[in-house]
């Protein structure tokens, strides 16, 4: 009523009230009634924005890549800012220029200007891996610019969400990579095979070092064995020697015994003619009637017997000579 408004503003907004083009009053959330004929008031939000981007750049290759990304800043001078942008308000509290877009394209194109450099020296695939060095090139680039100081901000963060190449250079670039994981993928195969194959080399050389020292422990046990037959042999042979020579001694003991028996034998043998040839040495010269005689023996057989010599001695003498067998059977049986 009568150019009269009354406005009011929120805790994160700083508000500067200009009367008749000076400054009237300024701060955060003020809330008052002005004439608006000769009123102007500039509202600055306070709070942290987030601004997303998305800008092209060229590699050294000649590549064209996309950078997406965020940057997170906060007013931290309005004053200064509203020097520099409008962000004059109407009666509603609507802004009669649309300048913070204004403000975050100057902040877009500063960022755009801190990598464009840095991506401009390196090649495109080396680019898609650099994220965290285009975050700190754009958050130094940010800190140093002129233009962001003048503006009164503050850069809270800056994040890259990601680096692409074009559809063509992707769908390229997919298709190496697809190639190079195909080759890593044919190289595991292939040492994996290569692996299995030097394990079986490996087991069956092991079972052949197994069999060769089977061989080898079997070879010792038949030397062994043999050692041992042949020491079993020569024992047997050596008990053998023993025994024949035991033999040997005992048969040459038992000649010596009968060498010995026969000598005393025959000492016995040679007394004992000795004793009789010198018992009947007295007698060999006497007649042997005087020895019957002397004998004693007067029984009628020795008498017969003694006819019988006399008449064998004299036998060429005797002409014919009958004995009847009653007359022999007779002296025999005296």
């Amino acid at each position: 009523m009568f150019g009269f408004k009354y406005i009011q503003f929120d805790s994160m907004t700083y508000v500067i009230q200009y009367v008749g083009g000076k400054l009237a009053k300024e701060g955060k959330g003020l809330a008052f009634f002005y004439y608006a004929p000769r009123t102007s008031i500039a509202a600055i939000p306070m709070g942290s924005n987030d601004l997303p981007f998305i800008f092209t750049a060229a590699t050294s290759d000649y590549q064209s890549i996309t950078i997406q990304g965020q940057v997170t800043y906060k007013i931290s001078d309005p004053k200064q800012l509203a020097e520099v942008l409008d962000f004059t308000v109407n009666m509603n509290g609507i802004y009669k220029k649309n300048d913070i877009e204004k403000l975050n394209q100057r902040i877009i194109n500063e960022s755009q200007t801190s990598t464009s450099s840095f991506i401009s020296s390196i090649d495109m695939k080396s680019s898609l891996r650099s994220s965290k060095e285009v975050e700190q090139k754009i958050r130094e680039g940010l800190k140093i610019s002129k233009a962001i100081a003048m503006l009164g901000i503050e850069i809270l963060g800056v994040n890259i969400l990601a680096i692409k190449a074009s559809p063509e250079m992707e769908r390229a670039l997919e298709t190496e990579t697809r190639e190079k994981l195909q080759q890593e993928a044919d190289q595991a195969i292939y040492l994996r095979r290569n692996f299995a194959v030097e394990q079986e080399r490996k087991i069956k050389e092991s079972e052949l070092n197994t069999e060769i020292a089977v061989e080898e422990k079997k070879k010792q046990i038949s030397e062994k064995q043999m050692e041992s037959k042949v020491q079993a042999s020569e024992n047997e042979r050596k008990l053998r020697e023993m025994t024949m020579l035991a033999d040997i001694s005992v048969e040459e003991q038992r000649k010596r015994l009968i060498d010995l028996k026969t000598d005393n034998e025959r000492k016995e043998a040679d007394t004992k003619g000795y004793v009789i040839q010198t018992t009947l040495q007295p007698y060999k010269e006497m007649d042997w009637k005087l020895l019957m005689a002397l004998s004693g023996n007067t029984s009628p057989a020795a008498n017969v017997a003694i006819a019988f010599r006399e008449l064998s001695e004299n036998a060429n003498k005797i002409g014919n000579l009958n004995i009847s067998p009653d007359l022999l059977q007779g002296l025999l049986d005296h």
